[in-house]
């Protein structure tokens, strides 16, 4: 897998389109959102803001979240909105992910950034109340 040479937290400001997609086999069933994410900038932080329409389990409802992004030297330290750590972004190229212990359920992401501007993040969750993987693609 191929990084952009010189990719940093910069590049992601703005808005961009987001298309994901959740296999829960805990649950047995499928879902999608379909919608937006925007990243803007608040003095030294940045605001990752999503929103969209979630169908999953035959309901169709609007969902949102936010995250705050706090540059690192070759990354992105993600945090919840409490301010709590979340999980990190390698921008560098040096790793492809990070997880996140969120007791007793363990979630492991990986980033893709070989088709910059295009990227993904794969999410793997998994524990005794969760068995679930979350692809989500955003484009321009």
């Amino acid at each position: 897998m191929t990084w952009p040479e010189t990719l940093e937290i910069n590049d992601f400001l703005g808005g961009w389109h987001l298309s994901r997609v959740i296999d829960d086999r805990y649950a047995g069933q499928r879902g999608t959102l379909e919608g937006a994410a925007e990243i803007t900038r608040d003095g030294s932080r940045y605001i990752y803001r999503e929103q969209g329409t979630l169908s999953l389990g035959g309901q169709v409802m609007q969902a949102a979240r936010q995250y705050l992004w706090h540059p690192l030297p070759g990354g992105v330290d993600v945090r919840f909105e409490d301010g709590r750590r979340f999980h990190r972004i390698d921008l560098s190229g040096a790793t492809t992910g990070d997880t996140h212990a969120c007791s007793p359920d363990m979630y492991r992401v990986n980033y893709d950034f070989a088709g910059w501007p295009e990227w993904r993040a794969l999410w793997r969750v998994g524990g005794p109340r969760k068995d679930y993987e979350m692809v989500t693609v955003y484009r321009r």
